[in-house]
């Protein structure tokens, strides 16, 4: 049976200055923002090639890339097998918005929780010496 393993990240949108909530929780959090934005949690005790990451973001007011939901953030889990969780996913009726996709760092796919929250599942990419320069 497929299955989450983690959380591949936690996304959500700024009510109103991304770059100034964002600053907020590094200055009274300590969270590190990177280039891109927003921080890499790592998780030294998972048994992952990557020993598990959490990616942090703030993204901007205006930005769809939760739609159709409504909400202000998007949970990413990271999964095992990602063919075993969509056929898991389509036998029970559950709608697969998009995907799945490749991606430089593994597969994606988006679904909708009951509540209508957008929810983005991770197979994370398997490294080994043809990838990883």
């Amino acid at each position: 049976m497929a299955k989450v393993t983690g959380i591949g990240g936690i996304f959500f949108k700024a009510r109103n200055d991304d770059k100034a909530l964002a600053s907020w929780y590094q200055t009274h959090l300590g969270i590190e923002l990177e280039e891109f934005g927003g921080a890499t949690l790592k998780w030294e005790k998972d048994t992952a090639e990557d020993k598990g990451l959490t990616v942090w973001m703030i993204d901007e007011k205006e930005s769809d890339w939760f739609s159709p939901s409504s909400s202000t953030f998007m949970i990413n889990y990271r999964i095992d097998d990602m063919e075993g969780m969509i056929a898991q996913l389509k036998n029970a009726g559950v709608e697969i918005l998009q995907g799945p996709e490749s991606h430089e760092n593994g597969k994606f796919v988006w679904i909708l929780d009951p509540d209508g929250n957008k929810v983005e599942l991770w197979e994370p990419k398997i490294w080994d010496e043809k990838n990883k320069s």
